[in-house]
């Protein structure tokens, strides 16, 4: 498959997962693991698709605290084009710490994230011909809805968006309905993000809501239960493979990952499905929030 040009703008943080060895107990100190590295959604997205061959312009904010520089000095080792990155004088990396439990799962997490909101429609209109250089553009609700309304407003090349969590979901839903004639190639969320943004009752109903709004890609994961893959033609529930499952966090952004890869190669949008799903599959089975062996676990995968 031709390599391609991928622009991911988003959120960069130092991750800090803390695993634990004994049942949670509320409000105790509890034995465990504690690993660091640097993370975020749109990070981790675009670590992936480094991984999976593409060329990757990372858009984002750095600190210029210790965290900044080991995530810009990680990013640019992975092989990341920062040229449209900034590190931001003054100001304090991203971070995000999580808790997980004895099955993997996490408990409760933690994202300091407010660098990001300077990541505004300004910072982008300074990049956007180089952003609109690329065969695609990924982003992440980290970003400030007014931003989202402007790449939707604004971007030539097919855009995905990754939700994110549910209390930053509803940006989408509000770029959506103030952007003029909005482009959204594709969606991704989980079922609590989906419920939280729309008034529906069913991830069926959801997606279709979405539809509705201007999406035109739905995928709504389900954990265990897989995924709800949506367009205006197809709608089907699609199973999860089995998996033991060694860490949950970052298997929504290698799903993301593996759609915008298939995409990118010209497959169909349920083989694009099936793709996210095996990249989340061997992130889940990864200690880390990214596979580095998320390439070969796609190889059977010709588009």
């Amino acid at each position: 498959m031709r390599k391609r040009h991928i622009t991911v703008i988003g959120g960069v943080n130092m991750d800090i997962s803390a695993n634990l060895t004994a049942p949670f107990v509320h409000a105790d100190s509890i034995p465990g693991h504690v690993d660091m590295g640097c993370g975020g959604v749109a990070r981790n997205i675009a670590h992936n698709l480094c991984l999976l061959g593409h060329k990757v312009m990372f858009t984002s904010l750095f600190g210029d605290d210790a965290f900044g520089t080991m995530c810009h000095r990680q990013c640019e080792q992975i092989g990341m084009d920062l040229a449209l990155s900034e590190c931001r004088q003054g100001a304090r990396n991203g971070l995000y710490l999580c808790v997980n439990d004895l099955t993997g799962d996490m408990v409760v997490a933690v994202a300091d994230t407010g660098i990001i909101d300077n990541l505004d429609p300004f910072f982008l209109e300074a990049r956007l011909e180089h952003i609109n250089a690329g065969d695609a553009v990924v982003a992440d609700t980290n970003l400030p809805t007014a931003s989202l309304q402007f790449l939707l407003e604004h971007c030539r090349a097919p855009i995905f968006v990754d939700t994110v969590s549910t209390a930053k979901a509803a940006k989408v839903v509000e770029a959506m309905r103030q952007a003029t004639a909005p482009r959204l190639h594709t969606l991704k969320l989980n079922s609590m993000e989906a419920f939280a943004i729309t008034p529906c009752g069913t991830v069926s109903e959801a997606a279709a809501w979405l539809h509705k709004l201007g999406v035109e890609h739905v995928f709504i994961t389900l954990g265990a239960g897989g995924v709800l893959a949506s367009s205006r033609d197809v709608r089907e529930e699609l199973p999860a493979p089995p998996v033991t499952v060694v860490n949950t966090t970052g298997a929504g952004d290698a799903f993301l990952a593996g759609v915008v890869h298939a995409f990118a190669g010209g497959a169909s949008f349920l083989q694009a499905a099936r793709t996210g799903l095996a990249a989340a599959r061997a992130t889940l089975q990864s200690p880390r929030a990214v596979n580095e062996e998320i390439a070969q676990a796609l190889s059977g995968f010709s588009f």
